[in-house]
């Protein structure tokens, strides 16, 4: 099911290889896929070409490309009046299950108080010359939330992506999420876009969704910046939409790394490396352990608990595919290549949690000790679980309130100011050749000068 590496028998490269993802949005598109392409469009296209052609199509067309592109790959046929719902007349907590309610109220107070600490301070400073100089900050206008669709609703992404926007103080959000059978949209669904401080719906996934967002049609308008993951169609649409909007990042298949050494529980450990490997058979869930039979206990319980799961087979393929074992020498090995792969999720299931934490440079986001199961980010403590994938923890951060704000510099001069530093402006401007940027400052100073 799942491979066993040593790191003093295998060769160091081909371990890391065997770590390594591919580049975000260059992820093989399955037989499906590519015949559904071909039916829709005649011919068979690249996904970039597919995305392409969409974008291209709803830009031109509008709500008539979206409606088409949704039968045509949802299978939903929407009255165009369906393509839009204003949450502010819908009622949606009537019905509700209390433990539902309870639940997605508290993961919604948790969200918000945890990104309500990152918000940041405009500032400005004055100095004894005159000048002043600042940074302000203010929200978005306008944003959209994409949310996958799939066989259960995805309240927690709406959660992560719509609550930090309204903690922001963006006034304009719109959820994109495909259609349901009957055209409809889940009713938790709806409820949780509700909660969360949504404004709008717009019933449509894949590449058609972000276009919607991105260009917009008649009666909708486009929004400034795209959140939240999807799949590759939509990955590689927000892609190619940024410039026209902004975009929060490039998220690829979701991925565990475990560090355990033998303080660990198997059955913890095999538990949390099968709820990413359930998410997709691209799905990566590695082990690094400083103890062999840890890593022999594991393997054992990967099998027991993935027969008694409803998603078996995307769970086995996943370990089959994506899933490793590595056993390291001591825990300095395992932060190492913690560190080379980045992760999304890195769990440090370790007796000292905290002395590890220090040695890790790349991660999306790390959970600290044998009681911090990767799920309680997906859902419930707080911090937000749209994060880097495929290795991009290098460069790229979490989702957080500074992705729905804007931030500007403030610069105001006196005259004695522009006095004191202008000739070295002008020498500045004259290395780069500027002679109207030099003349935008001297003329200033040499007029006021033959004036006083």
């Amino acid at each position: 099911m799942i491979r066993i590496l040593r790191t003093w028998e295998d060769d160091p490269e081909f371990i890391a290889s065997q770590l390594r993802r591919p580049p975000v949005g260059e992820a093989k598109v399955g037989a499906g896929a590519q015949a559904k392409t071909k039916e829709v469009f005649g011919k068979a296209l690249t996904p970039p070409e597919a995305v392409a052609r969409i974008l291209a199509d709803v830009q031109a067309k509008g709500r008539e490309a979206v409606l088409h592109y949704t039968k045509a790959f949802d299978g939903v046929e929407l009255d165009p009046k369906g393509l839009l719902l204003d949450l502010s007349e819908v009622e949606v907590e009537e019905d509700v299950e209390p433990q539902i309610l309870e639940a997605l109220k508290r993961a919604r107070d948790n969200i918000a108080a945890f990104h309500r600490k990152q918000l940041p301070n405009s500032w400005f400073e004055t100095k004894e010359d005159g000048s002043c100089l600042g940074m302000r900050y203010l929200p978005l206008d306008s944003v959209g939330a994409y949310v996958p669709g799939g066989s259960a609703p995805l309240v927690s992404s709406v959660l992560m992506t719509v609550v930090p926007a309204r903690v922001a103080g963006v006034k304009r959000i719109v959820v994109a999420t495909p259609p349901g059978p009957g055209g409809e949209i889940h009713p938790q669904l709806l409820l949780a876009a509700k909660l969360a401080g949504a404004t709008e719906i717009l019933l449509a996934g894949g590449a058609q969704g972000i276009a919607a967002l991105a260009y917009g049609f008649e009666g909708f308008a486009p929004v400034d910046k795209i959140v939240g993951p999807g799949n590759l169609f939509v990955t590689l649409a927000k892609k190619q939409v940024l410039g026209t909007v902004g975009i929060d990042m490039l998220a690829g298949p979701s991925e565990v790394l475990v560090i355990a050494d033998e303080s660990a529980k198997a059955s913890w450990v095999a538990a949390d490396l099968l709820s990413q490997a359930e998410h997709g058979a691209d799905s990566a869930a590695v082990l690094v352990t400083t103890a062999e039979e840890l890593a022999q206990r594991v393997l054992e319980e990967l099998e027991l608990q993935c027969n008694r799961l409803s998603r078996k087979e995307i769970a086995q393929e996943a370990l089959r595919q994506v899933g490793r074992i590595v056993v390291c020498r001591n825990l300095d090995e395992a932060a190492e290549l913690a560190n080379l792969v980045a992760p999304e999720h890195l769990e440090l299931a370790v007796a000292s949690p905290e002395s590890l934490l220090g040695k890790i440079k790349h991660a999306g986001a790390v959970f600290l000790g044998q009681h911090s199961p990767e799920p309680l980010g997906d859902y419930f403590a707080g911090p937000n679980h749209v994060l880097p994938t495929n290795g991009t923890a290098r460069f790229s951060s979490v989702l957080g309130v500074d992705d729905y704000l804007r931030r500007s510099t403030i610069i105001s001069y006196s005259a004695e100011a522009l006095q004191r530093d202008s000739r070295m402006i002008e020498t500045l401007a004259g290395i780069e050749g500027l002679a109207a940027h030099a003349n935008s400052v001297a003329i200033r100073r040499e007029q006021e000068n033959d004036e006083n």
